[in-house]
């Protein structure tokens, strides 16, 4: 975060030129901001602030937080996911206070990329911000939105759900309609709906819950 506070000035060779100085958070006015798809924060220690001589004010507080967002895996494993990352301040109108971000999109883009770990299980596709005025019953507010999107790696759940499942509806097909007689048909068939149930239960357990519609493959 940066901001001015054109009362916090001073001529650095007037004082061995010095020309910043690292003060506690407390000590001056700082914006107050907070992200509202957070559902859990954990803190950052380092509350200090840089304070410049020509009254600019530079905090910078890593933290780690918990989202919630709305996923869609139709076409599940398949599937890209956008998740959004909404940082505003109902404390001051934009009468007071409004929020701009500094560095360009592919800038953050690069930076964001560099800190992605790469060997997960979704790969880090885009990232855009919207900047606009959110209108509420007593103000209007600045918020900035951060739209992250991923894609899921599907190569795990290739080799691992989506060929069993067809190697065993293959296997099925070719059984009945096969030479075998009817005994060897039924009891084929039983050891099928087990193995399909089993792969049910596999899929069942590694899908989010948070989806409104299941995925094509757990519908058929």
């Amino acid at each position: 975060q940066e901001w001015e506070n054109s009362f916090v000035t001073w001529e650095p060779r007037d004082f061995c030129n010095i020309s910043q100085v690292v003060l506690p958070m407390e000590t001056y006015w700082s914006p107050h901001i907070l992200i509202l798809e957070r559902v859990n924060r954990q803190n950052s220690n380092f509350d200090y602030v840089t304070i410049r001589h020509n009254g600019s004010f530079v905090s910078t507080q890593p933290f780690q937080v918990t989202l919630t967002c709305s996923l869609m895996i139709l076409k599940f494993p398949f599937d890209t996911q956008t998740c959004n990352v909404s940082v505003a301040s109902f404390l001051h109108p934009v009468t007071e206070f409004v929020m701009r971000t500094k560095r360009t999109e592919a800038a953050m883009m690069k930076d964001s990329q560099s800190y992605f770990l790469t060997d997960g299980e979704w790969k880090f596709t885009n990232l855009s911000a919207i900047e606009y005025i959110e209108r509420l019953e007593h103000g209007e507010f600045s918020v900035i939105t951060y739209k992250v999107s991923m894609e899921r790696r599907p190569t795990l759940y290739i080799l691992n759900l989506i060929l069993p499942t067809c190697a065993l509806y293959l296997l099925d097909m070719a059984v009945l309609f096969g030479p075998s007689s009817l005994e060897e048909k039924i009891s084929f068939q039983i050891a099928i709906i087990l193995g399909s149930s089993m792969l049910a239960v596999i899929l069942n357990n590694i899908l989010p819950t948070s989806s409104n519609k299941p995925p094509i493959i757990g519908t058929r």
